[in-house]
């Protein structure tokens, strides 16, 4: 007898899972390391049995305000490593699909739901200072309960993918490391154990980084790069940064920016629209909101006063 070959699905290609679903997905992430979000539209399904490369979180949505004040669940069955369930499905509900578990699943109508694909090297690199990498093994989980902090953070991940703005790179840095350890702390089948760091960041290490983020100002700051520079898992730096300067890389990078504004608005002969460039905005409009909110008036209110 012959052996029915596994499909693989790789979402480090492009439209990688079209040949197995009815529609192809209506959002999808690029360029994003380590992380990929697909948003797809479907209606009744079932897709064959199947294996990823990355490892997979799937989150049901509601098609509508009214089901989501119902609370209405799609009922549904998935196979996952060689155990069937038939699952809750309630939107919100996640599930679990571990990098080369053979998996397959159907659903009974209609279903709009997000994929968010994970490198396994992720894992590994923000678990490196809790774990031996070589013991990092996600547990499966079906699509039967939910999780805020995951919710949470697809949300913000299909705005970004949706809206794109300033900081994008570093904001989804922030979130990747955020998602890497609470993965780490809750659906693993080994348990990390985490370390203190009671002595935080040095003076000259803060300095370092603080030095580098003055000097570019006007690229794109990556988390990563940043924690590079300290010689840090991108989660520890994020950590301690903040435990640190009470706030996130994010949010002092943002800070720098619009105080480097202010002084070029009342010593130079620069536009509005190039100091945004030169302060790492993507334009005049969007350096107006980020000022104003900040500031609490707009650029060209402070060159009138």
């Amino acid at each position: 007898m012959s052996v029915q070959k596994v499909s693989v699905i790789d979402y480090r290609q492009a439209n990688a899972a079209n040949s197995l679903l009815p529609k192809p997905s209506i959002l999808s992430s690029t360029g994003w390391s380590h992380l990929h979000l697909e948003v797809y539209q479907q209606p009744k399904f079932e897709i064959v049995e199947h294996q990823h490369t990355m490892h997979i979180i799937a989150c049901g949505l509601p098609d509508s305000l009214e089901e989501l004040e119902q609370d209405n669940n799609k009922t549904g069955e998935r196979w996952l490593d060689g155990k069937l369930e038939q699952e809750r499905r309630r939107a919100g509900d996640i599930a679990v699909i571990p990098a080369g578990i053979s998996h397959r699943c159907n659903w009974n109508t209609s279903v709009e739901f997000m994929v968010l694909a994970i490198e396994p090297a992720l894992l590994q690199q923000v678990g490196e200072d809790f774990v031996n990498p070589d013991r990092i093994e996600l547990t499966p989980r079906f699509m039967s309960q939910q999780d805020v902090l995951i919710q949470g953070i697809f949300s913000t991940l299909r705005d970004e993918l949706e809206s794109g703005k300033i900081g994008g790179d570093l904001l989804i840095d922030s979130f990747k490391t955020t998602l890497a350890i609470h993965l780490l702390r809750n659906y693993c089948t080994t348990q990390p154990k985490l370390s203190s760091y009671a002595n935080g960041l040095s003076q000259a290490i803060l300095k370092q980084v603080t030095e580098y983020i003055h000097e570019h100002l006007h690229q794109d700051l990556k988390l990563t790069d940043l924690s590079a520079i300290a010689q840090l898992s991108p989660y520890h730096f994020l950590r301690l940064f903040k435990q640190q300067m009470g706030i996130t890389p994010h949010q002092y990078i943002l800070q720098r920016r619009i105080e480097k504004a202010k002084h070029l608005l009342k010593h130079s002969n620069l536009s509005i629209a190039e100091i945004a460039i030169r302060t790492g905005f993507c334009d005049q409009s969007h350096l107006t909101r980020c000022f104003k909110h900040i500031v609490g008036i707009t650029p060209k209110q402070l060159l009138q006063t």
